[in-house]
């Protein structure tokens, strides 16, 4: 079996356990409202639309990350679970590279010239650093204001088609073997009614 093939599996098994879940007093109400709108299914469109809204509020700061895509998910019926793993692809490793990459989207797309400023990280503790990241952002202007939506939904429209894609690459698969052994019978070799 492959590594995809189990992950599917064990996606279908994890539903059940988690819409059980839901079963206590203070979630029993809003279980309904929940099952309506596909926010704990693990099929596929919920799945790709999760994911692709956690890519989208992945790039919205600090905790309201997780707020948006719950929020975002009820409304547009995503799988919130996946939403909100998919929200981890900003971290304190990567939040500089991809804020580099949405000042040089903005600055790509706003007129006349954009100059950087650079980053220094700041001597302390974890509180020092956020402060410098702060401040650092805000300096950054117009050119990341512009630059944050346009790569955040880069990333949800990638998430989402790669998604697509992994759900329906063994349907891809089994429609040609289908299709190439409907080739290989000729009306000739077939019995006649």
């Amino acid at each position: 079996m492959s590594q995809a093939r189990r992950f599917r599996s064990w996606l279908r098994h994890l539903e059940p356990r988690v819409l059980d879940s839901l079963n206590n007093r203070w979630l029993g109400r809003l279980r309904p409202w929940l099952d309506q709108h596909d926010v704990f299914s693990f099929t596929r469109e919920p799945l790709a639309r999760g994911v692709a809204i956690g890519m989208l509020c992945g790039l919205i700061p600090g905790p309201l990350q997780i707020l948006g895509s719950l929020g975002i998910c009820a409304w547009l019926r995503g799988n919130v679970i996946a939403a909100v793993i998919a929200t981890a692809y900003t971290n304190p490793l990567t939040i500089v590279p991809l804020y580099w990459l949405a000042f040089q989207i903005g600055a790509f797309l706003l007129p006349g010239q954009q100059i950087m400023p650079p980053f220094v990280a700041p001597e302390g503790g974890m509180g020092d650093w956020a402060v410098g990241l702060g401040a650092w952002m805000s300096a950054l202007g117009w050119p990341l204001l512009v630059g944050l939506p346009v790569l955040a939904c880069l990333l949800a429209a990638n998430a989402y088609a790669l998604v697509q894609i992994f759900f329906l690459t063994p349907v891809i698969r089994r429609a040609r073997r289908m299709g190439s052994n409907i080739k290989r019978c000729s009306p000739d070799v077939l019995p006649p009614h």
